[in-house]
């Protein structure tokens, strides 16, 4: 599996194999590929019962990987994640203990049904992929990918996450209910198969890392990286792009970890379609996901209707993609 051709047919049917277990949502499926071929997180936001939590189990399936999930509620600690320590009597000491962060896959279940105490105890992890217990630091495993599913922030009993760790999900996936004919194909799934399928494996851990390093060298032009660092100017500065309307509406724009996580998902897109170089179409492709929790849009904007994908929508529009 070392040609970019074999990588894409192998991703392929990593997709048609989660296919087996999950109905419609291709964004969904796609947007996870992309970031596990990116190493990056990924924030998915949806209301209840539209298979959020069962594609990434799908995913930990075909990968091979330890899995483990998190259901996050208000009374959780960050103890109940990262670990803590613990007297042993037999040895008359304290050792620590793990928590379930410790895995490759680790999805978040629900992360806004907790307080900003326990969801600050993933940003070391998610950053620098290590935590800390006591006087203690631990290298988590490769590859370490960090699955959030939350509410829409408007129901009941939810917390916004800050700014600082939203900045750290290279991508944000919003997911739709699914349509007539794919809602009925879901009912039929459920009747026959009251479990999850049992896919077949497709990748191992060693195997996930190699991909990354060969989407690390799928070509991204000189032209491109500074189309890509115009868009991210334009969310800070729209009055440079003929967006002179959106500068009151803007609380912040995105920061450079942007820009670069652009330049990895727009990677990992041509290597998805089989190509060695990227396009500025590959870029456009995955900007929303990563532009969408990094532009803040400020009070003015929520009581217009402004939201910050419309405007990302006109930054695409108005940013000229090289010829």
């Amino acid at each position: 599996m070392q040609t970019i051709s074999e990588v894409s047919q192998r991703l392929h049917q990593a997709r048609e194999e989660m296919h087996k277990g999950i109905v419609g949502q291709d964004d969904l499926i796609d947007g996870l590929l992309v970031a596990m071929i990116s190493n990056g997180h990924v924030l998915i936001e949806g209301l209840p019962g539209l298979a959020k939590t069962r594609a990434v189990n799908l995913l930990s399936q075909i990968c091979k990987v330890q899995f483990n999930r998190i259901q996050f509620t208000p009374d959780l600690l960050p103890a109940d994640v990262v670990g803590t320590r613990i007297f042993n009597q037999n040895k008359a000491s304290f050792e620590n203990q793990y928590g379930p962060i410790f895995g490759n896959f680790i999805l978040a279940d629900e992360i806004n049904r907790a307080p900003a105490k326990v969801q600050s105890a993933l940003l070391e992890a998610m950053q620098e992929r290590q935590i800390t217990v006591g006087d203690v630091t631990k290298k988590l495993p490769e590859p370490f990918l960090v699955f959030a599913t939350q509410n829409p922030i408007e129901q009941e009993g939810t917390y916004p996450l800050p700014e600082a760790q939203l900045d750290r999900f290279l991508l944000k996936l919003l997911v739709g209910y699914p349509k007539k004919e794919e809602e009925a194909e879901i009912v039929r799934m459920v009747v026959s198969e009251i479990n999850l399928p049992v896919l077949s494996p497709i990748f191992d851990p060693k195997e996930i890392i190699i991909i990354q390093e060969i989407s690390r060298k799928i070509h991204l032009d000189d032209s491109l990286i500074r189309y890509i660092a115009e868009i991210v100017l334009a969310t800070r500065n729209p009055e440079e792009y003929k967006l002179e309307n959106y500068k009151q509406w803007i609380y912040h724009g995105a920061s450079p970890r942007a820009s670069i996580a652009l330049a990895q998902t727009s990677r990992a897109v041509a290597l998805l379609n089989g190509r060695d170089f990227t396009t500025a179409e590959d870029i456009r492709s995955i900007a929303m996901s990563v532009l969408r929790h990094r532009v803040v849009m400020n009070y003015m904007a929520e009581a217009e209707g402004i939201t910050s994908e419309q405007f990302i929508d006109n930054i695409l529009s108005a940013v000229k993609a090289p010829s």
